[in-house]
């Protein structure tokens, strides 16, 4: 029971941040057309060895609820070394922004199936944000696969624009 309410207070602060930083992202003026180009966010903290996979998991969806934006369709988190193999429910010629963030050690590679506007990606671990803006085929399947040696957590999240 404890554990529930836990969750949902991280999951309310991770919304109250969001929202923080999104009003102060708006507010800067940052008029203009997205790239589509995958662009890194960059953060400051790297992981220890030390730290487990449910700190990892936290800290990785807590990054990527700061940088959100747009409706949330779907997001997930996996251990690296078990990869992103995703088949998201979009509409068809709708855009939207992949968010993608590896925490630990090591990097993973990114690809669509099939090929649309974005390009592979490579993740570092990090704890850079990766932001790719994609425009939705008919069905899309993503895969993130960890490069030989990589731990840690590797999360993603899908905003409708």
């Amino acid at each position: 029971m404890t554990f529930v309410g836990l969750r949902a207070r991280f999951a309310g602060c991770a919304l109250v941040a969001s929202m923080f930083l999104l009003a102060a992202c708006t507010s800067a003026g940052g008029h203009g057309k997205a790239a589509d180009s995958p662009r890194p966010v960059s953060r400051t903290s790297h992981a220890s060895a030390g730290s487990s996979e449910a700190e990892l998991t936290k800290r990785a969806q807590a990054a990527l609820a700061a940088v959100g934006s747009g409706t949330l369709v779907e997001a997930g988190s996996e251990r690296v070394t078990d990869g992103i193999h995703a088949e998201p429910t979009l509409t068809e010629g709708k855009s939207y922004r992949l968010n993608l963030i590896c925490v630990g050690t090591g990097s993973a590679r990114v690809e669509f199936t099939p090929t649309v506007s974005a390009a592979k990606t490579t993740v570092t671990c990090d704890e850079s944000v990766v932001q790719q803006r994609i425009t939705a085929p008919k069905s899309i399947r993503i895969d993130a696969d960890g490069a030989k040696g990589a731990i840690g957590v590797i999360a993603w999240r899908i905003d409708a624009l």
